[in-house]
Formats: structure tokens, sequence, C-alpha cells
């Protein structure tokens, strides 16, 4: 108790020791225009310039700052704030300045200001450890092996968690509200069945669902379309709730889910082909075999459904280091014209394209108040770190939908007749 103790006063004394005050000097000095404010730890302010309403960044701890030196940019921040050493007062408002604002150039005698005031403002102090939920992938990027890790650190999070904020189906991609749904429900259930029918099933066809996720699609063309359905994913997690699901349906013997990756459904042939919320998680080094490998399970004449997120321009750079790291490890939207090339390589005709930004961010809002209504269980169930992830995570990307950054496509195409 008493090495506890002193370790506490140690770490105490220490912060009252470590000063903001010349770091918040140095970064008024190098921001004169600032439209947010930043408290510190002591209890000082820096204030915005900008008119009321502007977001305030509270620096808990020195080690925000130690954790920006250490990595500096998105990667840094990112950590102290899942960390908890970084706190944002609205993080809608913070996504609007990091998307509106345009810092001026800093001078370099500035920059070195910055950079002594900052050490200064720790003091004597090692960069604290990532948090425990950041996540380094190795091995070959888009191997089999190294796409397993990738889906299970964001999915296999908890089913009761993603059950906090998505709709009674447990549905986890773009729901549909422009068809005229009133509730997330409704909308998740229009989506289901504009899928079922841009694939045009029919009765005893045969669908497979790539990235079936927890079901919902799988036992929506089952009961509605009368098709056999099998539905893979990667995820331990989403495949046993699903089987449960399909079991409380009574659709046992009409669907199947398995824990498998597309590249290991071999030899079997499909009347049609629905992948949902997948082709983010291909990348670029995989996208033409994905299109060949889906193409060769289709029986001539059959049907494909791609729907996925998609960059729309196409020198913007892929997700940054905390995505990477916290979010989607090795998640990279490629532009729509991509993933149609893909497809027209593997000898399938593409049909139909059709756009659902604006879906997607109404769909994104909906979570991520679902989630706020939510937090104490959140927490309880994943922990302070994830849930600081997601809720920045569901705000970012439905920041991306806003401001034309990201879009989401259905592309419907078919395999050759003979």
């Amino acid at each position: 108790m008493a090495a506890t103790e002193s370790a506490t006063a140690f770490g105490q004394a220490r912060h009252l020791l470590a000063s903001p005050a010349p770091f918040r000097r140095a970064l008024a000095r190098a921001l004169p225009d600032r439209p947010f404010s930043v408290a510190f730890w002591d209890g000082s302010v820096l204030p915005a310039t900008a008119p009321d309403g502007a977001p305030q960044f509270v620096v808990r701890t020195p080690e925000a700052i130690a954790r920006v030196l250490a990595a500096p940019g998105q990667l840094g921040l990112g950590r102290a704030y899942v960390a908890g050493d970084l706190e944002v007062s609205d993080l809608d408002g913070a996504l609007r300045v990091v998307g509106t604002w345009s810092p001026p150039a800093i001078a370099a005698s500035d920059r070195a200001r910055l950079l002594v005031a900052a050490a200064l403002a720790t003091g004597p102090r090692l960069p604290p450890p990532a948090p425990a939920t950041e996540v380094r992938l190795t091995g070959e990027r888009h191997s089999l092996r190294r796409d397993v890790a990738a889906v299970r650190h964001h999915y296999d999070v908890s089913n009761a968690f993603f059950a906090l904020f998505l709709d009674d189906s447990m549905t986890y991609s773009c729901a549909i509200f422009s068809r005229g749904a009133a509730t997330l429900e409704e909308a998740q259930d229009a989506k289901r069945e504009l899928v079922c029918q841009k694939l045009g099933l029919q009765a005893r066809e045969r669908l497979l669902d790539v990235g079936c996720g927890w079901g919902s699609l799988a036992i929506h063309a089952a009961q509605n379309h009368g098709v056999h359905v099998v539905g893979v994913t990667l995820s331990p997690e989403q495949a046993e709730l699903a089987r449960q699901r399909v079991a409380d349906a009574g659709l046992t013997g009409q669907v199947e889910i398995r824990i498998a990756d597309y590249r290991e459904i071999l030899g079997e042939q499909y009347d049609a082909v629905a992948s949902v919320g997948m082709v983010e998680h291909v990348g670029e080094e995989r996208i033409d075999e994905y299109a060949q490998r889906l193409a060769a399970l289709l029986k001539p004449g059959g049907r494909l459904l791609n729907h996925g997120i998609a960059r729309l321009r196409h020198d913007d750079a892929p997700p940054g280091p905390f995505s990477e790291r916290y979010v989607f490890p090795d998640g990279d939207p490629l532009p729509v014209s991509r993933v149609i090339a893909a497809l027209e390589r593997a000898g399938l005709e593409p049909h139909h394209v059709e756009g659902f930004r604006d879906d997607y961010a109404e769909t994104l809002r909906h979570w991520a108040r679902r989630l706020d209504e939510r937090l104490d269980e959140a927490v309880a169930i994943a922990g302070e770190e994830r849930v600081r992830t997601w809720r920045l995570y569901l705000r970012a990307a439905r920041n991306g939908f806003e401001t034309g950054f990201t879009s989401i496509f259905q592309v419907r195409a078919s395999a050759p007749t003979r």
C-alpha cells in the first residue's frame, strides 16, 4: 500500500511540476487565429478567437502532449484521445474544425518554440505506452492470415456492444432512407429487400452472402424469396449469433453460416452473389482477385450485387494511421471505377450503379445517437478505450459522407450466359 501511495504522490507531483504555461504561450503565438479553445490540466485556458460555440480541446494530462511529441499528427492525437488524456467538448464541432480550418504556415522559429515548450510541459518522462486497443498487424498485407486478424479486431468486440446501436436485425451496413423509410429498422429492411430485388432472386435458387455479418440479409432472402443461402464471415462471434438467429427463424435447413474467407470457397456454383459492406476490406492488392473469385462462383448468367464504400477523389490518400491502428486495420475503400474495372476484367458485365451517400450519413447519425444514449452499458461491455474510438469513428465516417470524401455504391453485374 505504501509503495502504491508513493507512486501516486510522485505522479501528482510530476504533473504539478510540468507547467503548460510555456506551451500555451507558444501555441498562442503560432496560431493567432483559432476556431477552438484549449484547456489544460492546471485549469488555464487558451481561448478561441472565433465566435462562441467553438469546440474545446481539454488536455487533461501532460501525457497528451508527450503522445503527440512521440507520434506527431493524427496517430499521436488519436492515442491521446483514446487513452483519455485528451478530451473534446464537442466531437462534431471538432470534426468540422478539422475539415474546414486551414491553419497558417508556422515559421521555423515558432515551430522550434512549440517543440521546446511541449518538452517543458511534459517534464522528464518517457512516452506513454500505446493504448491497449491499438493493433499493429504483421505479415503480408491482405494475406488470408492478416485479413482474419484485421476483421476480428473490428468485429469481435462483442455482439452485445453492436446490439446497443444497430437495429433489431443487427445489420451493420448502410440503411436506405431515400425510399421512404422513417426509422432505422425500416431503412435496413428496405436495403435488404432492394439487394434481393436487384439480384432478381427466385425460389430455390442458391445465394452466396459474402461478409454475412450477423445473418440479416441471409435470413431476409430465405424468408421472403425462398432461396437457399450460404453466408460467410471471418468473425467467430458473428457466426455464432448468426447461426442462432437462423435457428430461431426456423431456417436451419435453408441457411448455412460458415467461418470462411471468400478465397476459401472453391468448386461451388451459385445463382447469385451478394457482397455487402465487404469490398472495403479487400484493398488494391486483392481487388482483381476478389472479382475473379466471385465471378468463378457464378453460374452462367448468374448475378452479382457488390455494395461498398468508395473514395470519391482518386488522389486522396488511404485512411490514416488512426483508422489503421484502432478502427479498420487494412481498410482501403477504392474508387467505384476501380471496382467496376475489376469486375469487367473478371468477365462480368456491369448493368447498374447507384450511390447512397446521403443514406449512409443518415445511418451513421442514427448509430452515433443510439450509442450515446447507452454509453454506460457500452463502457461496461467494451471498455472506455473502445467506446471512445467508436464515438469518434462513427462521427468521422458520417463527416466523410457529408463532405463528399466518401460515398457508397451498389454495382449490379452478371456473368456471361455461356
